[in-house]
């Protein structure tokens, strides 16, 4: 009897990736009338079977509906970073570019503005690599003091701005934050902003 349960919950749990990977709500809500309890399991189970949350997959591939529908019955999933990166879902909505993906998230948990990726990055750092100017504007409006944290490597946003090849990010950065202890700061190999500025040819 138990292995049969077993059998089954993993059978919905399936059921419930193959529902993310097409954005298929109605099938979500099928599979919570199934059993109720089949998100909370997506928090206590651990495994390496699935390497990131339903969610995760939702956002990836840009479903909002179903990021939506997930997120108004376990806001708490917002919360889950996967196993590769270490990315949260927002650090995913942010590094593509979805802007109503990105404000749902903020809604279920704005703290995860400061969640730190494997590299130390957070999500307004993954959006200014990736060059997401109005997620950037979105991110810094829910929690402005998250561009001003450093990652593993003493990266500022305005050295990331730089390493990755997004002037217009910087600009807006350096015209909005005006800081200008940013700009002087250094990373953890000794280069100021303005030194990589300078290299890179973006002055």
């Amino acid at each position: 009897m138990e292995a049969q349960q077993g059998e089954r919950l993993e059978l919905l749990t399936t059921r419930l990736y193959d529902a993310a990977l097409t954005g298929d709500v109605p099938s979500l809500r099928n599979l919570l009338q199934q059993d109720p309890l089949i998100l909370d399991r997506c928090i206590i189970e651990k495994s390496s079977r699935f390497m990131q949350s339903p969610l995760h997959v939702a956002v990836n591939l840009g479903y909002l509906e179903f990021t939506t529908e997930v997120i108004t019955q376990k806001p708490e999933l917002a919360e889950e970073l996967d196993q590769l990166k270490r990315w949260s879902p927002l650090h995913m909505a942010s590094a593509k570019g979805y802007l109503e993906i990105v404000s749902v998230l903020l809604t279920a948990n704005p703290k995860m503005c400061f969640a730190r990726d494997i590299d130390g990055r957070n999500a307004v750092h993954v959006a200014a690599i990736y060059g997401q100017f109005q997620v950037v504007e979105v991110l810094l409006r829910a929690k402005p003091e998250a561009a001003r944290e450093r990652t593993t490597s003493g990266e500022s946003i305005l050295h990331l701005c730089m390493k990755h090849s997004q002037p217009e990010v910087f600009k807006f950065l350096v015209q909005t934050m005006g800081d200008g202890q940013l700009l002087n700061s250094k990373d953890s190999d000794g280069n100021t902003v303005l030194h990589l500025a300078v290299a890179a040819k973006h002055c």
